[in-house]
C-alpha cells in the first residue's frame, strides 16, 4: 500500500508541469471569459469591475451580426463535415486496395494537413484572383468568362468548404486507413462467399465496422468547423468576406475584441461558442458509450 501511494505521488509530480500548463492556458481562460461576460462596467487597464449583469449575453443573443455568424458557421459546418468524411472514406478505400504507389499517394494527401493554414489560404487567394489567378486562366482557356470568386458573397461558403476539405483530407484518410487495416479479412471473405458485391460489402460490412471512426471524425470535424477563422482572415484580407458572407462565430469574437474593444461582449460570445463545442463533445461521449454497451 505504501509503495502504491509513493507511485501515485511520483506520477502526480511527473504530470504536474502539464497540469499547470493546462490550467493556465485552458481552464483559466475559460473561467475568465465566462466571468468577463458579466462585466457591464469595468476598467480593463486596472482590472477593476464596477458593475456586473447579463446585459452582454442579452446583447449577443439579440445581435443580428451574431445571428448571421451562427448561420454561416452552421451552414459551413454541416456541409464541410459530411462531404469531407465521405471523400476521405472513398480515397481511403481506394488506397487500402492493392494499387501502385500507395505510400506516395498517402504522403501527397497528407501534405496539406501539415502545411500552415495561412500558407494554404494565401495560395487559394492567389489561385482565385480574378485577373491573374490560375483558376480563371483555366476557365479562359475553355472560352469561359472570368469569375470574381472572392467578391461574390454566394461563393464564400463553397470556397471555404473546398479549402477545408482539401486541407483536412489527409488526416481523415490516415485515420480511416488505420481503421480499415484493423478489419478482419474474414468478414469480407464471408461476404464474398455469400455472393455480396464489393459495393454491398462496403455498405453492409466495412461502413458498420467503421461507425466509431466515423463518429470520432464527425465530432472532431464539427468542432474544428466551429473554430473557423484563419482561412477567412487571410483569404479575404483581414475582412469577413463580401457582405459578411464569411462572418463566423470566431471572427465575430475577434472583431469585437480587437477592432471594437468590446471585451465583455467578445467574452460572452466566446463562452457561448465554448458551450456549443462542449455540447458536441458530450454528445460524442454519450453516443460512444452507448455503442460500447
Amino acid at each position: 500500500m505504501k509503495r502504491l501511494k509513493n507511485d501515485n505521488l511520483r506520477a502526480f509530480f511527473y504530470l504536474l508541469p502539464a497540469l499547470i500548463i493546462i490550467v493556465m492556458f485552458q481552464f483559466y481562460p475559460i473561467i475568465k471569459s465566462f466571468l468577463m461576460g458579466f462585466y457591464t462596467d469595468f476598467d480593463y487597464l486596472t482590472n477593476s469591475v464596477y458593475e456586473v449583469g447579463i446585459d452582454n449575453f442579452v446583447h449577443v443573443s439579440e445581435d443580428i451580426s451574431f445571428h448571421k455568424a451562427i448561420i454561416n458557421t452552421c451552414v459551413y459546418a454541416f456541409i464541410a463535415t459530411p462531404l469531407g468524411i465521405i471523400i476521405a472514406l472513398i480515397f481511403a478505400l481506394i488506397l487500402n486496395s492493392n494499387i501502385k504507389f500507395k505510400k506516395l499517394f498517402t504522403n501527397v494527401f497528407f501534405l496539406p494537413f501539415v502545411t500552415s493554414t495561412t500558407a494554404v489560404a494565401v495560395v487559394f487567394r492567389w489561385m482565385l484572383n480574378k485577373d491573374f489567378g490560375i483558376v480563371n486562366a483555366f476557365l479562359d482557356m475553355l472560352g469561359m468568362g472570368k469569375i470574381s470568386w472572392l467578391m461574390d458573397p454566394n461563393m464564400t461558403i463553397p470556397i471555404l468548404v473546398v479549402l477545408s476539405i482539401w486541407k483536412g483530407l489527409g488526416y481523415k484518410i490516415i485515420i480511416f486507413l488505420a481503421s480499415l487495416q484493423n478489419i478482419d479479412s474474414r468478414y469480407n471473405m464471408a461476404g464474398r462467399i455469400d455472393g455480396a458485391s464489393k459495393f454491398q460489402r462496403i455498405c453492409h460490412i466495412t461502413i458498420p465496422i467503421l461507425k466509431p471512426t466515423i463518429l470520432f471524425l464527425t465530432t472532431i470535424s464539427l468542432i474544428e468547423s466551429f473554430k473557423l477563422f484563419d482561412e477567412i482572415y487571410v483569404l479575404y484580407g483581414k475582412k469577413s468576406g463580401p457582405l459578411e458572407s464569411g462572418l463566423t462565430i470566431v471572427y465575430y469574437i475577434f472583431d469585437k475584441f480587437y477592432s471594437h474593444w468590446e471585451f465583455s461582449i467578445a467574452s460572452a460570445a466566446a463562452f457561448i461558442l465554448f458551450l456549443i463545442i462542449l455540447i458536441f463533445t458530450i454528445l460524442q461521449f454519450i453516443i460512444t458509450k452507448r455503442k460500447e454497451e
